[in-house]
């Protein structure tokens, strides 16, 4: 791999049966490798599946897993990929209703907002409730409503670790 290495994870929300064999393809076209996703039955939502997939890869490589499962509509998920040397982090969040979300993310996973659309949106909107609503827009609240009830389902999923210690 050239360039910076960075990690993150694919968090896929819900997604029918039958496209599961398809998204481990794409996930695997991406990574440059087979991808056995671990599913398992979506609670918050009968009928689908969920599952999770640590990753690790050049820096864009969140962007290209996020673009390569972005056609399915049926499709719940997120890609996350950790700050890396010379680079911010990143989160992906797309749902059936609302489509592709992108921010980037501080080292801990904190959605960052550029300091020019912060002031932009203060300058220019000065009724509180259309600020409000120009800020939970940028910080992607819509997605984490709509989102929250398949994370909560994913509590009991297995874990699989990355790297060793010692």
């Amino acid at each position: 791999m050239a360039g910076a290495i960075t990690r993150g994870v694919l968090f896929v929300h819900s997604a029918p049966r039958a496209l599961c064999p398809h998204l481990e393809w794409a996930a695997g076209n991406v990574l440059g490798g087979e991808v056995s996703l671990d599913w398992s039955p979506q609670p918050a939502a009968r009928g689908l599946y969920r599952a999770e997939y640590p990753w690790q890869g050049t820096q864009g490589t969140g962007a290209r897993l996020a673009s390569a499962l972005r056609g399915w509509d049926h499709l719940r998920y997120e890609v996350t990929e950790d700050a890396s040397h010379g680079a911010d982090g990143a989160r992906w969040s797309h749902t059936p209703d609302l489509g592709l979300f992108h921010a980037m993310t501080d080292v801990h996973g904190n959605v960052v907002v550029p300091e020019d659309r912060v002031r932009n949106a203060m300058e220019s909107i000065h009724d509180p409730h259309a600020l409000r609503a120009a800020m939970d827009l940028v910080l992607g609240s819509a997605w984490d409503d709509e989102l929250e009830a398949f994370r909560y389902a994913g509590a009991g999923a297995p874990v699989r670790w990355l790297h060793r210690v010692g």
